[in-house]
């Protein structure tokens, strides 16, 4: 499939609404406002599309790389397409949907710990995705990893930028959902870090307490289990 025929139908599909809403979420580059729902149709009916990923990716328009994370074939990224897109990260909508394809790749357990102490906001940010990610979804990991990142994060939560903060906090929760021994370690964390605030702009978003929603979740599967 053509880039630029797709590019024609997402400018097509774009809203002047959506655009202002997702100004209000931080995407200030090229963009046509095009709705989640309307990517992920369109995504289905390309599939998966290597080549047609980078274009789309390459052109720098917000809603084409969301496009791109979507049909992208996590096999076939390497290391250095990873590093390279990571480069052009500028907002947490693309950061996250971004951090989604590299948590499907082979390679999302060594992106995370390469990108975690990032100096720029968004590579950190997708470092602590991918930490989520790994925490809800990868059974091998040892509970030792999980221990050292939650030590990181005690130690540094509250002097990252902004954003870094709010994946962190994400990235603490995950942690503590692993399991009841790991519950313990993160709650002992959060209630040593205490509030995290993050400026989320004219939206509103807000960021979870890490120990009230870890305790709630646990509660609910109690519930559950009963």
């Amino acid at each position: 499939m053509k880039a630029h025929v797709i590019l024609l139908e997402l400018q097509l599909l774009g809203t002047e609404q959506n655009r202002k809403v997702y100004e209000r979420h931080g995407v200030s580059e090229s963009q046509f406002g095009v709705s989640f729902a309307n990517l992920r149709k369109l995504a289905k009916r390309i599939g998966r599309d290597a080549s047609l990923a980078e274009m789309l990716w390459s052109s720098g328009n917000h809603d084409a790389r969301i496009l791109a994370c979507q049909v992208a074939d996590p096999g076939a990224l390497s290391e250095k397409d990873l590093d390279r897109w990571a480069e052009d990260l500028n907002n947490y909508v693309i950061t996250d949907a971004f951090s989604g394809l590299v948590a499907q790749s082979r390679l999302a357990e060594q992106k995370a710990m390469g990108w975690l102490d990032s100096g720029d906001e968004w590579i950190s940010s997708a470092g602590w995705n991918l930490i989520t990610h790994l925490a809800l979804q990868s059974a091998s990991l040892p509970d030792a990893f999980f221990l050292a990142l939650l030590e990181r994060i005690q130690r540094n939560l509250q002097c990252s930028p902004n954003r870094t903060r709010y994946s962190m906090n994400n990235a603490l929760i995950a942690i503590g959902l692993r399991n009841p021994f790991l519950r313990e370690k993160a709650e002992a964390a959060a209630a040593r870090i205490g509030e995290v605030k993050v400026d989320h702009g004219e939206t509103a978003c807000k960021t979870p307490d890490a120990l009230d929603y870890i305790r709630k979740a646990y509660a609910r599967r109690n519930v559950r289990v009963v």
